[in-house]
């Protein structure tokens, strides 16, 4: 079976989709990286908007540099808000745990229904990797560093463009077992 073949319904890939933050040291190629981006154009989009772009960061020493400049702001965030900074003071943690592969998907626009387009098509693009046994994870910890000017610079990423939901992309090293959801709260239900 080739790896960009899916065979998975998509009810089973919401079931078995996770956050993965362990992988192995295998890359993802581009063709898989192409599938997936393909699955995230396809998400919902109000007014036919289509307000997403895209970066693809595979360089992995790019990405610790990244991780390094990241760690300390999410620390300091964490602490404002009366939380303690835990992994991300330690010198070793990779804000990115060490994936081959960081998708931003990014705009320039603005609006109201922009970050919830870009998210649509973050779920798209995370369910498509489940369903080709392929990990991934939002890590939003990453959002304030990856959206000063120079990180921008360092992945050519314009000035005016907003970089809205970042996703670690691999092959997972092993098992990540499902974590238990709160049923549904329904606040309302008419007739």
């Amino acid at each position: 079976m080739q790896e960009t073949q899916v065979e998975m319904t998509v009810f089973e890939a919401i079931l078995a989709r996770r956050c993965v933050r362990n992988y192995t040291e295998r890359v993802v190629d581009l063709g898989a990286i192409h599938i997936l981006l393909e699955a995230a154009i396809h998400g919902p989009t109000a007014l036919h908007e289509e307000p997403w772009t895209f970066a693809i960061i595979r360089d992995k020493e790019l990405l610790k540099d990244i991780s390094d400049y990241a760690k300390p702001l999410f620390a300091g965030e964490l602490q404002i808000a009366g939380r303690a900074p835990g992994s991300f003071t330690e010198p070793d943690f990779n804000i990115f745990y060490d994936a081959s592969t960081l998708i931003l998907i990014c705009s320039k626009q603005t609006g109201s229904c922009v970050a919830a387009d870009c998210w649509l098509a973050a779920e798209n693009l995370m369910l498509a990797a489940c369903a080709m046994k392929l990990g991934s994870c939002v890590i939003g910890a990453a959002l304030t560093a990856l959206n000063t000017p120079d990180i921008k610079v360092k992945l050519n990423i314009p000035e005016e463009f907003s970089i809205i939901v970042p996703i670690i992309l691999g092959y997972p090293n092993g098992e990540t077992p499902p974590t238990r959801r709160k049923k549904p709260v329904i606040i309302t239900l008419t007739s």
